[in-house]
């Protein structure tokens, strides 16, 4: 549950810094720094944290994240999560199944019905309702740019075939 929490702060944190930096055309923060900034991926920090993943999230990238907020973290069970973020080997395999090499934006997104991520395998893309869904997680807000890349959040954690 303080996990839970943590992440939920750190996503928080991170929604938070998306609207700051809309409003700030200066020199944009890196992924983990506008994520910690925007307030709602507490969780997602924490974990980023806790699989060694911060450096190479403010590497040169580009990087195009899909981002689950602390939400998206909160449909996981407790235990769960947990059990998660203690297995580092599977909670990286999680974390890079929802990063993808290069930056597309939202208007890229839409066009596609794959995209290969860091870890792998590929995320499937649909568009439909209006909406855009990632392995069934809506995409919930788009083209949050930061210096090395782009994030576009989710409101699901989605997981890959053999992410256990």
């Amino acid at each position: 549950m303080k996990l839970s929490y943590a992440i939920t702060g750190a996503l928080l944190a991170g929604s938070l810094a998306f609207t700051a930096q809309a409003h700030n055309h200066k020199s944009k923060a890196d992924i983990v720094d506008t994520a910690v900034a925007a307030g709602s991926f507490t969780t997602l920090v924490t974990a980023v944290q806790a699989a060694d993943l911060v450096d190479t999230l403010k590497g040169e990238g580009p990087f195009t994240v899909f981002a689950p907020n602390d939400d998206a973290f909160a449909k996981i069970p407790a235990a769960d999560l947990n059990a998660l973020v203690a297995d580092k080997a599977a909670l990286t395999n999680v974390l890079t199944y929802h990063v993808v090499a290069g930056k597309v934006m939202a208007s890229d997104v839409v066009n596609l019905t794959s995209a290969t991520t860091v870890q792998g395998q590929d995320l499937a893309i649909e568009v439909k309702y209006g909406k855009v869904f990632v392995n069934g997680a809506e995409v919930v807000a788009t083209d949050i740019e930061t210096s090395n890349g782009v994030i576009h959040v989710i409101d699901t954690v989605v997981m890959p075939s053999s992410s256990y």
